[in-house]
């Protein structure tokens, strides 16, 4: 594709401010009911979805992460992850925008400065948008003045279409830091260039700078030591969309009538999603402590709950045709787009290395509770 896209008109009514974690679920609810109506449209055409995001920024939704001392309704991280779930169901690739959004803001909680957080903070509960992006070369970013210039490409990255603000990072003896940049900021392009067979339309493209200059006040360090507790998050996150589409490939087979191979599904799913619920519960535990042990303990089972709902979701999206059979497989339904948004997004797990690490920390648990026993 290769173009560079548009900016998005960012003149939008002020956002709604969400009271209660009952609302933020019903909100959510009826958002994924109106987002599913138009979303195989979508992706058979590309349309990328300005109009759902902004609805969903409307909503208040993208801020209900934020604290209360920042006048935030900050949900519980197990409802937050069933937030991601609801509308995924509706539309992965916006659920996909909304769970890199929450990663920043978590990224900022944690990492920035409290002016550089009241800021930004601000701008989300005004229905901004966050989204990451990491540039890869060497020198793509270098002292300048008493702040710093950003110059190069991105790698490709979902969400950034969408986004007004950006949260980079890189690869070079100043990796040790993230840069907020607007969506304004002079010098910067966002490229349209995703290629993708799933996903379409969850705003991947890449950002080139010319020598945009970042003042140091924009600036917050990278989380250390690792596992962090954003790791922690963007895991629990990433399981949300994943289960949200396993959930909506299994609306569409209410129908079959072999109920006990649906039933499999269904157990499947259930599990995942007592893990994402699980994982929550440990991740709310572990933000409000000092323990390297409790963050470890949240990202594992946030891991574990990731690469339990990718497979969740891609079991079932491969069920679909043989237990739906002749009806499933119109191109006019576009059910494949369930499983190629499965296998896209499922892309991101975790390294070889994660297992071993998650043996190592389970064997720690049981030796530690053997002692305290």
């Amino acid at each position: 594709m290769g173009t560079v896209s548009q900016f998005h008109n960012r003149q939008r009514p002020v956002a709604h401010r969400i009271e209660s974690e009952e609302e933020a679920i019903a909100i959510a609810r009826r958002l994924a009911t109106a987002f599913a109506q138009q979303a195989s449209e979508r992706d058979i055409n590309r349309i990328l979805p300005y109009a759902e995001l902004d609805q969903l920024s409307q909503s208040g939704l993208t801020a209900v992460t934020i604290p209360p001392e920042h006048e935030g309704l900050d949900v519980s991280n197990a409802l937050l992850g069933e937030i991601v779930a609801i509308i995924a169901e509706g539309d992965s690739s916006v659920a996909e925008c909304l769970e890199l959004h929450f990663r920043v803001l978590e990224q900022v909680r944690i990492l920035a400065d409290d002016e550089l957080r009241s800021s930004l903070f601000a701008r989300a509960l005004t229905g901004e948008r966050f989204a990451g992006a990491y540039f890869a070369e060497p020198d793509a970013v270098a002292s300048a003045g008493s702040g710093y210039r950003l110059t190069g490409r991105s790698t490709p990255a979902p969400a950034l279409l969408f986004a007004d603000w950006f949260a980079i990072t890189s690869n070079n003896e100043i990796q040790n830091l993230v840069l907020y940049l607007p969506l304004e900021a002079e010098g910067l392009r966002i490229i349209d260039d995703w290629d993708g067979l799933g996903q379409r339309t969850n705003g991947g493209a890449t950002i080139i700078a010319d020598g945009t200059l970042v003042s140091a006040d924009a600036t917050s360090t990278v989380a250390t030591p690792s596992p962090s507790i954003v790791d922690a998050i963007t895991a629990l996150l990433h399981a949300g969309t994943s289960l949200g589409i396993a959930r909506a490939v299994l609306a569409n087979l209410a129908a079959s009538p072999r109920l006990a191979e649906i039933g499999k599904l269904v157990v499947t799913i259930e599990a995942a999603a007592a893990l994402v619920e699980s994982a929550g519960r440990k991740l709310d535990v572990a933000q409000v402590s000092s323990s390297q042990k409790l963050v470890e303990s949240a990202f594992y089972a946030a891991s574990a709950a990731q690469i339990t709902a990718s497979s969740a979701a891609l079991e079932t999206a491969n069920a679909l045709f043989a237990l739906s059979g002749d009806d499933a497989a119109g191109i006019g339904r576009n059910l494949d787009r369930h499983w190629r948004n499965a296998r896209i997004h499922g892309l991101a797990q975790p390294a070889n290395g994660f297992y071993s690490g998650i043996a190592g920390h389970y064997f720690s648990e049981i030796r530690n509770s053997s002692t305290d026993g």
